[in-house]
């Protein structure tokens, strides 16, 4: 059997304050569905790129999209380049939502890392119908290996510092690392990780525990066992907060079976079997909703 050629286009996304976006629109032979991908801190959409069609052959009408200051949606020179972490998901992540949701068909997303705190900073949570995050934890350094805790405290400790002190912004990239992060992401992500439970223990942010918990959407959070930022306790840690959303949480052992994941690894092209759980489970979702 042929398999059918993906066709995408670039989309042009203006988030809720109007920043320009841009974004990937992966078109479906015969939709059946939405789909959202909210991608993980400092990587930029081209990395989902294997999924978003693989879920397009499916039926899923995809789309992905780069964060402002991040990939094709970030400016010139990030020195200088002022937004809040959170505005990724408040506006960005948010508009893409508005934008990308169907009069006749459901919308899912699936979240990578940060997509998966982003969900529930979203105004519009509710548009969605099912949501499938990978590799969601807390990242505090005490959930991580002893030997992963040393390497990330010595980048908030020494690495990041000198290098934001120099370019006005992270330079992740000199450490091949992702994409460089504005200086307002460096400086947020290095507080919310010094909690064991990220942001929701920050006394700057009482509300958002509130925020989360108003979250009714169907949840699966899967992190593998070797995922070294973000284990299953990481994880159990911060999705506690979608204390009223139906939610499973799911640990991957996949050692014996597709390989090594760590936190990269689900959207690479071994991880397919992953995929069709997450896409099986949509539609599982789906065939629900069309019986009730």
């Amino acid at each position: 059997m042929n398999t059918p050629v993906i066709l995408s286009e670039t989309v042009q996304l203006p988030a809720l304050d109007g920043y320009p976006l841009t974004a990937t629109l992966y078109h479906a032979p015969e939709p059946i569905a939405q789909l959202l991908i909210a991608g993980a801190t400092g990587v930029p959409q081209g990395f989902y790129r294997r999924f978003a069609e693989y879920a397009a052959r499916r039926g899923y009408s995809t789309l992905t999209l780069d964060y402002r200051g991040i990939g094709q949606s970030k400016p010139a020179s990030l020195r200088g380049f002022a937004m809040d972490y959170l505005d990724w998901a408040h506006l960005d992540l948010a508009a893409a939502v508005d934008q990308h949701r169907h009069p006749q068909r459901p919308l899912y997303m699936v979240g990578h890392s940060f997509g998966g705190h982003a969900f529930g900073l979203l105004p519009n949570h509710d548009q969605v119908q099912g949501f499938y995050t990978f590799g969601t934890g807390a990242g505090w350094h005490g959930w991580m290996p002893k030997a992963e805790q040393l390497r990330v405290l010595t980048m908030w400790r020494l690495i990041g510092p000198l290098l934001t002190r120099y370019k006005g912004y992270l330079a992740w990239s000199k450490l091949g690392m992702g994409e460089d992060l504005p200086l307002g992401v460096y400086k947020q992500w290095k507080r919310w990780c010094s909690f064991p439970r990220y942001f929701f223990e920050d006394p700057q942010m009482p509300d958002l525990a509130k925020r989360f918990a108003q979250v009714s959407t169907p949840i699966i959070a899967a992190n593998a066992l070797d995922d070294l930022w973000a284990p299953p306790a990481s994880r159990d840690a911060f999705m506690a907060a979608y204390s009223a959303a139906p939610y499973q949480a799911r640990t991957l052992d996949s050692a014996a079976s597709i390989g090594p994941l760590g936190h990269m690894g689900y959207f690479r092209p071994a991880a397919q079997p992953l995929w069709d759980e997450t896409l099986n489970w949509f539609a599982e979702l789906q065939a629900q909703r069309q019986a009730a």
